[in-house]
């Protein structure tokens, strides 16, 4: 595979990334493809209407931050001597330095774009992520200095605010859902720092995602580069149907491949950041994983849909009653995919709302009703583990050698006291349980969404689906802590 790499809009910083096409060079500082309108549509003749209806709302952005520089080292040559002379500017990493480090101003470059008349503007948050200072450019020559009113890391967007004695021209959201494969767009920024450019191009993709918990992208082939993340991808009725934020390239430079972060991901945060200057998501307080083929046949489901619990520490789900073992299938009226399905629909979701929760819980449906809390203040929190009883005991289950936890073991792994289930000792390598991932050291907590304390919790659990013509038994393993359903084949 071509190694690439991620390189961001400004000279501040780059990273390794792994995009949705494996790894590659992603550049957050740059600019997406565009993107057209629900419905069937020529190609145009022309995108300078369009180009010349939209710019005046489409700015460039310089940031200005204050960075330290390392004093020079001392010469290693005394004063007078003539080496000094001969090697003024050589550098002697290793001799002691002189005087204080030195500040200096870096500065980098993007786009965005107004919305409001009353000077609200969007960017990327990296385009503007430490700066001390932040200036816009307009299409016609005009520049303000810029306050910062919020930022969302987890979406790379952030809310900018000038002020003008007169209304300023703007550009509204789209109905980015309204995108489709192939429709017309086109991107509007400052690319390489050489000014207002436009570049034009389709949709080639919709519902990306790289690395964030809430990205939807669109992907496009506008040609986009460094210096125009932050800027609109615009449909051809003007309107933004997202933010160009990325591009995937193994040298830094448009090859087709952009992302924009789609404008009804944009169009909430923005409203938060106006509103509170900060995010405010709804939060569940469950962990979750997605359901296989397997696991809906060992949970006995009609389908492989829904988003498995696999945990309900001490939050809002458990309050209402949620279990490890639930499957969402449905939150606040709406139909429940799968768990990235029900991740955006509970941040959507406002903090302190109560909605009603439909889970499958033991083959029939059961409602419950949830306040939600704030994710950005309970993120970080320890997660409870289970309490139960251990008892001594050792047995083989299904090419797996178990054994109750005892006193030993729990300090061994680094358990809280009082934490029950079956430890693999052991484990037979061309066993299905094997190929299923479980390792030497895992933790069975649950079995058929039982708990299991002893072998003979386990063995009842395996006979039992067996009865009930089930080929797969559901258990619950913790690794390092963290929960994890598996479908055990036992046949």
């Amino acid at each position: 595979m071509t190694r690439l790499t991620l390189s961001l809009p400004t000279p501040r910083a780059s990273r390794l990334v792994k995009g949705v096409l494996g790894a590659a060079m992603i550049s957050t500082a740059l600019a997406m493809a565009p993107v057209t309108p629900a419905f069937a549509r020529a190609a145009p003749d022309s995108f300078a209407d369009l180009a010349e209806k939209v710019s005046p709302a489409v700015v460039m952005i310089t940031t200005t931050q204050t960075v330290s520089t390392p004093a020079q080292p001392q010469s290693p040559f005394p004063e007078g001597s003539p080496f000094s002379d001969l090697f003024p500017n050589f550098p002697f990493p290793n001799m002691p330095q002189n005087g204080p480090k030195q500040p200096r101003h870096s500065q980098a470059l993007g786009s965005g774009f107004v919305i409001s008349e009353d000077g609200y503007i969007v960017t990327n948050n990296h385009v503007i992520e430490n700066a001390d200072e932040i200036q816009i450019e307009f299409y016609g020559g005009q520049k303000m200095d810029a306050k910062l009113i919020g930022t969302d890391p987890k979406t790379d967007i952030a809310l900018l605010k000038v002020t003008s004695d007169k209304p300023l021209p703007f550009v509204p959201f789209a109905d980015s859902d309204g995108a489709r494969v192939g429709d017309w767009v086109m991107a509007m920024g400052n690319p390489l720092g050489q000014g207002f450019s436009v570049s034009a191009g389709i949709v080639s993709a919709r519902n990306r995602e790289l690395s964030g918990t809430y990205d939807d992208y669109l992907q496009t082939d506008a040609a986009i580069n460094r210096g125009n993340s932050g800027g609109p991808l615009f449909n051809m009725d003007g309107q933004v149907v997202g933010v160009n934020t990325a591009i995937l390239s193994p040298n830094g430079g448009s090859i087709g491949i952009g992302f924009s972060m789609a404008s009804n991901v944009v169009r909430k945060v923005v409203d938060q950041l106006k509103q509170y200057g900060e995010t405010r998501r709804g939060w569940l307080g469950v962990k979750i994983q997605e359901i296989t083929p397997d696991m809906a046949d060992a949970m006995s489901l009609p389908k492989a849909e829904g988003a498995l619990v696999s945990e309900v520490p001490d939050g809002p789900a458990k309050a209402a009653g949620m279990l490890a073992g639930d499957v969402i299938v449905n939150f606040d009226g709406g139909e429940v995919k799968n768990s990235r399905d029900l991740v955006k629909r509970v941040a959507d979701a406002p903090v302190g709302q109560a909605v009603r929760v439909v889970v499958m819980r033991g083959g029939k449906e059961q409602t419950l009703l949830v306040t939600l809390g704030r994710r950005e203040t309970a993120e970080g929190e320890a997660v409870p583990a289970a309490v139960t009883k251990p008892t001594e005991a050792q047995g083989e289950v299904l090419g797996m050698t178990v054994v109750p936890l005892n006193d030993e073991l729990i300090q061994e792994l680094n358990l809280p006291a009082g934490q029950t289930g079956l430890v693999i000792q052991n484990i037979d390598e061309t066993s299905g349980a094997f190929d299923k991932g479980l390792r030497q050291g895992d933790l069975i907590v649950e079995a058929g969404q039982q708990p299991v304390a002893e072998i003979s919790d386990l063995q009842a659990q395996v006979k039992a689906s067996k009865e009930a013509g089930r080929k797969s038994l559901l258990i619950l393993v913790r690794r390092g802590g963290e929960p994890r359903f598996v479908a055990l084949p036992i046949e």
